[in-house]
């Protein structure tokens, strides 16, 4: 395990901290403050050691180099004020002569926000000099690093992870120990049984995933898009459904190795088939509520495309889901953004809300649709990073976690 900020001396010390405020914005306000949200419990510990003081650091978007003011942290320098009932020092840099002063005479108890970091681009530089370099200029500002951004954890970057090559104090924020937390005991020690529910449009997206998981999983369900690409490697039909060719031939080595592990792969016996064009209704929603809908037992038929499971699927899923110990969901079951398409992710949500097991969400689109249906809350741990978790459950080393001090 990684050392954090409760197993390190604060006191009189200047804390730079990488925070995820990459947040959603609409003409400068804030459409969902949950990443600021999640980093509240590190900002409050630390402000709350005797002469400690803060330096806030995050991105936002992908400015590329270049000081765009609409990609500008004020606005969540004005929430974390706002949440916390105290001033934060909005700082127009990251770096350079005025960042140095403002944070050399930081006193205790205050707290700064620096200005984008990608308005520069050694931030996220393939270069390992000018990385190194810009990532030596953050380090100057304080005396203990701290990574609570989990959900850039994975990419080495000069503020996420290059940085800690340059402090003796590098820790873990409590949001950065709960993500490890939840995803060491899922990876490595799972109670049993742990079943793995995996979505979304491509089997190439999850490979990785599926592979590194057919080490550690009893059961396996497979939904949404990619499931049709399964079904192909089954000689089943699928009509208009979703299917990448190249994908086909990792899906029948991955039915092959499950065998052989007895690990048991579950696919849709049933699917929600629309004989509109899918990409059309994404573009424009109200197509959904004209096209028709049936429910197809195995086979799709020609000019039909499968957009859901069905509902004998969801029941077989429920059962399995009953008797979980551990549950790992990473992807929809169907297009979950179009209500008519729905209810498959939804039922999946519920039946996680309900069972006694450790149910992990792990990024991405699950996020979207457990917040979505309001059960965010009643889920083991919803995760803050999409590929972050995504390469966690490859097993690939996260630069962001590896590179800070362990216990």
């Amino acid at each position: 395990m990684k050392k954090t900020i409760r197993d390190i001396d604060l006191k009189n010390k200047k804390i730079i901290m990488r925070v995820d405020f990459n947040v959603p914005l609409k003409n400068g306000v804030i459409k969902d403050d949950t990443r600021i949200r999640e980093a509240f419990p590190s900002i409050k510990y630390i402000l709350e050691q005797k002469g400690a003081s803060l330096i806030l650091m995050s991105h936002l978007g992908r400015p590329d180099g270049q000081v765009k003011p609409e990609l500008s942290l004020k606005p969540a320098a004005d929430r974390v004020s706002e949440l916390l009932g105290k001033k934060v020092i909005m700082l127009s840099d990251c770096i350079g002569t005025e960042v140095e002063k403002a944070c050399a005479s930081l006193k205790a108890g205050e707290i700064i926000l620096l200005e984008n970091l990608r308005f520069h681009a050694d931030e996220d530089t393939k270069d390992k000099e000018k990385r190194s370099e810009f990532a030596k200029k953050l380090a100057s500002l304080a005396d203990v690093y701290v990574n609570d951004a989990f959900g850039t954890a994975h990419r080495e970057h000069a503020s996420t992870a290059t940085i800690a090559r340059f402090k003796d104090t590098a820790v873990a924020g409590f949001l950065m120990e709960k993500e490890i937390k939840y995803f060491e005991k899922l990876l490595k020690n799972p109670d049993k049984p742990f079943v793995a529910i995996l979505g979304g449009a491509k089997v190439s997206d999850k490979i990785g995933v599926i592979t590194n998981l057919l080490k550690i999983a009893d059961t396996i369900v497979i939904g949404g898009g990619m499931a049709y690409t399964f079904y192909k490697a089954l000689n089943k039909t699928i009509g208009n459904s979703l299917f990448t060719a190249d994908d086909l031939p990792v899906s029948e080595k991955i039915l092959k190795e499950a065998k052989e592990k007895g690990v048991d792969i579950i696919l849709p016996v049933d699917n929600i088939a629309t004989d509109a064009n899918v990409k059309d209704m994404f573009a424009d929603a109200t197509l959904a509520d004209k096209a028709a809908i049936k429910t197809v037992e195995d086979n799709i038929p020609d000019g039909w495309s499968g957009v859901d499971i069905g509902p004998k699927t969801v029941e077989k899923i429920k059962t399995v889901l009953k008797k979980a110990k551990t549950v790992l969901w990473n992807g929809p079951m169907g297009i979950f953004e179009i209500e008519k398409f729905a209810n498959g992710t939804l039922e999946i949500a519920k039946t996680l809300a309900e069972i006694k097991a450790t149910t992990v969400i792990g990024g991405g689109d699950s996020v979207a649709a457990v917040n979505k249906f309001k059960l965010a809350d009643k889920m083991s741990h919803v995760s803050t990073g999409g590929g972050a978790s995504l390469e966690y459950m490859e097993g690939k080393i996260l630069p962001g976690v590896d590179l800070l001090n362990d216990k």
